[in-house]
């Protein structure tokens, strides 16, 4: 895919990994459409895209756990610029809590914005992106490969985007659809920080070593490859990698390894 003139829509574009996708696409010629929460910080990088790169990019203030905000932002890109080539689901959430101390709202939070935001999303604009032989993203995780301690609920969410993603491309094998599935390693972001602990609230401090995560810039330009080569799955790190492999042959081996990797982290869940 030529990205030049073509029509990007990026949902959690305010941060991390989105922000960062937002500049690489708008780097490679891109028109791109910013979604969050935060519209002042969308407004602020729509600007910047602008002044950097000479490329239309609009900001539209959306929470993907709201069904018609999806809607509107659907609605919204294809009356200014009249298509949709590309949908990154990006919007997510992340936790940090055992499953017998959490409040089920927890997990509630988590699949609203990280799996219904992508479905509320996926389902206003997929007739635009058939038309237009587009591509849907996810950005998922490792998570979504294999369970995390801590994490019930983001991985739930992760395996729930997996499955959604992989039935929609097998029905659009025919519709020249692009799908794609996008799985970071750990990222230097602020989902950690933002994670939500077992009463609901941002934990506040991250729990692992920022320093020695991928950066949200390189995964950002793994993404926008993907997109212009019509890959099927990204893993980014020999980690995610061995993970996959594992899982697939010595499931069990690999629970004993999470375990030990997770009792490192700071203030432990488990141990």
């Amino acid at each position: 895919m030529d990205l030049k003139g073509k029509v990007v829509i990026i949902t959690g574009a305010s941060s991390g990994i989105g922000e960062a996708c937002a500049y690489e696409f708008a780097k490679r010629g891109a028109t791109v459409v910013l979604a969050a929460r935060a519209y002042v910080k969308l407004c602020e990088i729509a600007q910047k895209i602008h002044d950097d790169y000479q490329v239309r990019a609009l900001a539209i203030q959306t929470d993907v756990s709201i069904e018609e905000d999806c809607r509107q932002l659907i609605l919204q890109t294809i009356g200014t610029f009249g298509q949709i080539d590309v949908l990154v689901n990006n919007a997510g959430i992340s936790m940090r809590a055992l499953f017998k101390d959490l409040d089920l709202e927890v997990l509630k939070k988590v699949m609203d914005i990280n799996f219904w935001g992508t479905v509320y999303c996926t389902k206003y604009a997929i007739n635009e992106l058939i038309n237009r032989g587009g591509a849907v993203v996810g950005v998922s995780s490792i998570a979504g490969f294999k369970g995390l301690p801590g994490r019930t609920g983001y991985s739930a969410s992760k395996f729930a985007m997996t499955g959604f993603l992989e039935s929609l491309r097998i029905e659009n094998l025919k519709n020249n659809l692009h799908v794609m599935l996008a799985c970071p390693g750990f990222t230097a972001s602020n989902i950690r920080n933002v994670a939500l602990n077992n009463d609901a609230k941002p934990q506040g401090e991250s729990s692992m070593e920022e320093d020695k995560m991928m950066s949200s810039a390189e995964v950002a330009k793994r993404i926008v490859d993907g997109v212009v080569a019509r890959k099927r799955t990204l893993v980014m790190t020999g980690q995610g990698k061995l993970t996959v492999t594992l899982q697939k042959f010595i499931p069990a081996v690999l629970d004993k390894l999470v375990f030990n990797h997770f009792k490192k982290e700071k203030d432990p869940l488990i141990n």
